[in-house]
C-alpha cells in the first residue's frame, strides 16, 4: 500500500517506519526534520521524504506533495508537539494545538479534494480526551472530559471526521507509550538507574499505558483490516496507580523506588502541564478487545521486561 505518513519521525515512528517497511508499503513521510535523519530511521532509500511544516496551509501546494496524495491509498497522521515537556505558556499551548489542529485541517481540506481520496485514514488523538477523574473507568463511549486537554483532543479528532465520505476512519486515543528510547519511560531510566526514582506526587493516579511495539501492531493491523474504525483506546488492557508503575519499574532495573517527586515540584518545573502526570486516569481498550487485538505486552511486568532486557 502507498502511505502518506504526518509525525511519524519520532518516538513512535522509530519503531513504525521500519515496521511498515517490512511489511512491504510504501511511505512518503512529511516531516520538519532533515531528510537524512528520516532515512536513517529505516535504512531505506526507497522512502520518499518531504520536508515541510504540515501545519503550514501553503506548504501543502508543493507539486511533490500533491503528486503524492494522489497516489496514496492510506494515511497516517500522528502529528502534535510533545504535551507534557514543557510548561504550558500561551505560546506553548499554541504549538500544542497548531501542530494537531491546522495539520489536520490541511491534510484534510486536501484530501477532500482528490478524486480518488485514500482508502484509510489513521488518526491519533489522546486518552486526555476523557479528562481526570480516580475513580472512572473510562472506554470509547465515555463523553469527553472539559479542559484544555480534552477540548484540544475533540477539536483534533473532528477535524478528522471531515475527511472523505469513501476514506475509512480509524481514531486511536493514545495513552503513554512505553519504550526505552524516549517518552515518559526514556526520561524516567536514568533517574530510576541511579536509585532515585519513586513515583511522582501521591502515586495513586492512574497510569493507562501501551507498548511502542503493540501501539505500532494495532497501526499496522488497522491499515489491513476494514472492521478497525471509529474510535479505539491505544492502551494496554492493565493500566496501574504510579505507586505500582514505579515499584515496578524499579524491580526491572534491580534498583530501589523509594524517593517521590512532589507534585508541588513538578508544577514549578511544568507549569499545568504536571496535570498530565499528576491526575492520570484510567482507560480500558473496549474496541481492542472487541476486535480481538492480541497485546503482546498487557502487563506492566512484561512491558518492563521486554524493554529493560
Amino acid at each position: 500500500m502507498k502511505l502518506l505518513l504526518t509525525g511519524c519521525t519520532g518516538f513512535i515512528g522509530r519503531e513504525l517506519i521500519p515496521l511498515l517497511i517490512k511489511e512491504r508499503h510504501s511511505l512518503t513521510v512529511i516531516s520538519r526534520q532533515s531528510t537524512g535523519k528520516i532515512q536513517a530511521i529505516a535504512n531505506e532509500p526507497r522512502i520518499n521524504v518531504i520536508q515541510m511544516n504540515p501545519a503550514e496551509a501553503g506548504s501543502w501546494d508543493k507539486e511533490e506533495i500533491q503528486d503524492s496524495l494522489k497516489s496514496c491509498e492510506g494515511v497516517i497522521n500522528l502529528a502534535g508537539e510533545p504535551i507534557a515537556e514543557k510548561r504550558w505558556t500561551t505560546e506553548h499551548c499554541k504549538e500544542i494545538t497548531n501542530s494537531r489542529i491546522e495539520t489536520t485541517n490541511n491534510l484534510i481540506k486536501n484530501l477532500r479534494k482528490l478524486r480518488t481520496p485514500p482508502k484509510v485514514l489513521i488518526n491519533a488523538s489522546a486518552i486526555g480526551f476523557y479528562g481526570s477523574h480516580p475513580q472512572i473507568k473510562f472506554n470509547e463511549e465515555n463523553f469527553q472530559g472539559d479542559d484544555f486537554l480534552a477540548n484540544l483532543c475533540k477539536e483534533w479528532e473532528s477535524s478528522a471526521k471531515n475527511k472523505p465520505r469513501s476514506t475509512r476512519l480509524l481514531i486511536v486515543r493514545i495513552g503513554i507509550v512505553l519504550a526505552k528510547d524516549g517518552g515518559a519511560l526514556g526520561k524516567m531510566l536514568p533517574i530510576f538507574r541511579a536509585g532515585l526514582g519513586g513515583p511522582i506526587g501521591d502515586g495513586k493516579q492512574w497510569m493507562s499505558w501501551i507498548h511502542r511495539t503493540d501501539l505500532c501492531n494495532l497501526i499496522n493491523e488497522s491499515l489491513k483490516n476494514s472492521a478497525w474504525s471509529g474510535v479505539v483506546n491505544g492502551v494496554a488492557p492493565n493500566p496501574v496507580r504510579m505507586n505500582e508503575f514505579s515499584h515496578s519499574l524499579g524491580q526491572a532495573l534491580g534498583r530501589p523506588s523509594l524517593l517521590s517527586v512532589p507534585g508541588p515540584i513538578l508544577k514549578l518545573i511544568l507549569g499545568d502541564g504536571a496535570r498530565v502526570v499528576l491526575e492520570g486516569q484510567n482507560v480500558q481498550p473496549q474496541r481492542l478487545n472487541k476486535l480481538k487485538f492480541k497485546f503482546g505486552f498487557p502487563s506492566i511486568n512484561q512491558a518492563f521486561k521486554a524493554i529493560l532486557t
